[in-house]
């Protein structure tokens, strides 16, 4: 059991779901002679409907999200490449587009290093360079494409979830413990926003939502005590899976920082090797600032992995690319809207096709 508990991942039940059976018609369900004896006004109004809508897939929703991103990669690549040769000019305009497109120095010289390599001073064509461009992404983002796994060995496994305002820790919490509970695991959410009470209702609807016990406290409670208790509680329950909220901050706020410093340490007075995972939840809309926060918090938190939220809004989602090249961290999941079934798995081969427009 401890093995197999060990293999799950985040929102792995989702891809294995079977079909449901189609439901059993009523008794009084009309004859099929009936269902077709319309008025001329009814059959009029079913042809005007419009149809419905079709349900689109994973991918199809990724594509749609990263279209201002791919659409200014593809319309830079085509204006620097439509009828020009491979030289030094076209290879420093390519650099300097997807620098701009926050894909970063790095993986932005080995895109055009391997150009040069290949194709210098030869044509080549707008979609060869997207080639490219989706076949480096790839590169650079497959190591860090990775499951979050609840380790059975830790009872509570413990996961801090941590960012700045507004970056969707609530909605990720929510979404793990609705996956954590289909796997059978016993969960308990932590509402340690402790600031908002508007935070605190929402994490209790999540729990009703998914099953999960929550532990709260008034509005205005110190974090650490909360996060101190939520463990303490966790442990003596035999939960498999503890998830806990934190308050938004700015990493520029000295102060807040401390708080969290101090949340982690009382984590640690009850459980030394915790807590095993510490999520940093990200604005894709931020760019460049990204980066100073994976910086920050992994300093002062001890992030260990990533969650990139908001996807959809921006025409900066490159900057996923340049946190890879730089910090390494594990990408466990990425989002493209505002629902919970818009956040999913990270798989780089499908955010590399998105972005390059593939």
């Amino acid at each position: 059991m401890a093995d197999e508990k060990q293999k799950r991942g985040l929102f792995g039940r989702l891809f294995g779901k079977t079909e449901a059976a189609a439901p059993e018609q009523p008794d009084d369900m009309p004859s099929e002679a009936a269902a077709f004896q319309l008025d001329e006004g009814m059959a009029d109004a079913l042809a005007e409907a419009p149809p419905a809508p079709v349900k689109q897939s994973w991918f199809q929703r990724l594509k749609a999200g990263l279209a201002k991103t791919s659409n200014s990669l593809t319309r830079g690549i085509t204006d620097v490449f439509t009828k020009r040769k491979l030289d030094a000019t076209t290879l420093d305009e390519l650099e300097d587009l997807l620098v701009q497109a926050d894909l970063g120095t790095e993986t932005a010289q080995a895109i055009t290093k391997r150009l040069r390599a290949e194709r210098y001073d030869k044509s080549i064509a707008p979609e060869e360079v997207r080639q490219v461009l989706a076949s480096e992404i790839t590169r650079v983002l497959s190591p860090v494409a990775k499951p979050l796994l609840v380790n059975p060995a830790h009872r509570p496994h413990i996961i801090l979830m941590v960012g700045v305002n507004g970056t969707g820790k609530t909605t990720t919490i929510g979404k793990l413990a609705e996956t954590y509970r289909k796997d059978g695991l016993k969960v308990m959410l932590a509402a340690g926003d402790t600031f908002r009470a508007a935070a605190i209702d929402q994490l209790k609807i999540w729990g009703e939502r998914t099953g999960a016990t929550v532990i709260s406290r008034p509005v205005g409670s110190e974090a650490a005590s909360l996060a101190f208790d939520a463990v303490t509680e966790a442990k003596a329950g035999g939960f498999d899976v503890l998830l806990i909220d934190t308050a938004g901050r700015l990493q520029n706020k000295d102060g807040l920082m401390q708080e969290l410093e101090k949340v982690v340490r009382v984590i640690r007075k009850v459980d030394p090797t915790g807590p095993h995972d510490v999520l940093l939840t990200l604005d894709a809309t931020t760019g460049q600032n990204a980066l100073s926060q994976v910086e920050i918090f992994g300093k002062r938190a001890g992030v260990t992995g990533l969650v990139m939220t908001k996807l959809d809004g921006t025409a900066r989602g490159g900057i996923l690319v340049a946190l890879a090249a730089r910090f390494g961290l594990p990408v466990h999941a990425i989002g493209v809207g505002e629902g919970a079934d818009d956040l999913q798995p990270f798989d780089a081969a499908e955010f590399a096709k998105a972005i390059a427009g593939e």
